[in-house]
């Protein structure tokens, strides 16, 4: 008995420690790996790749957050598809990040904040 609820301290420990990781990203998804490359490309040479970044989302995604710049708000581990949530936990912020594909086409990410 006494070992069940040491295992259930650690899983509620281990469950805390998870829901304490968020992060904040926006992406730009797009259908192929070319056309992520090129805007990659784009929003690097710019000037202020942070807006560029923004007006490409605006421009090109297919996904709703576009109209948003991207954003996709602040979310944790677990809440996006694993190929995705691999970037967003372990990547550079403020660095344009992918192509990542995913089963929605392939993105650009940008991670603007993370909690760890």
């Amino acid at each position: 008995m006494q070992s069940r609820a040491l295992i259930l301290v650690v899983l509620a420990a281990i469950a805390s420690i998870a829901a304490a990781r968020s992060a904040a990203a926006s992406h730009i998804l797009v259908a192929s790996e070319t056309q992520c490359n090129e805007l990659k490309t784009s929003i690097g040479a710019a000037a202020d790749p942070v807006a560029a970044f923004a007006e490409a989302a605006k421009e090109h995604s297919t996904c709703p957050s576009g109209k948003q710049g991207g954003s996709l708000g602040t979310f944790g581990p677990g809440q996006m598809v694993p190929e995705f949530d691999k970037v967003v936990f372990s990547g550079e912020l403020n660095t344009v990040l992918g192509p990542v594909k995913t089963q929605f086409g392939h993105h650009l990410i940008l991670i603007t904040e993370r909690t760890d």
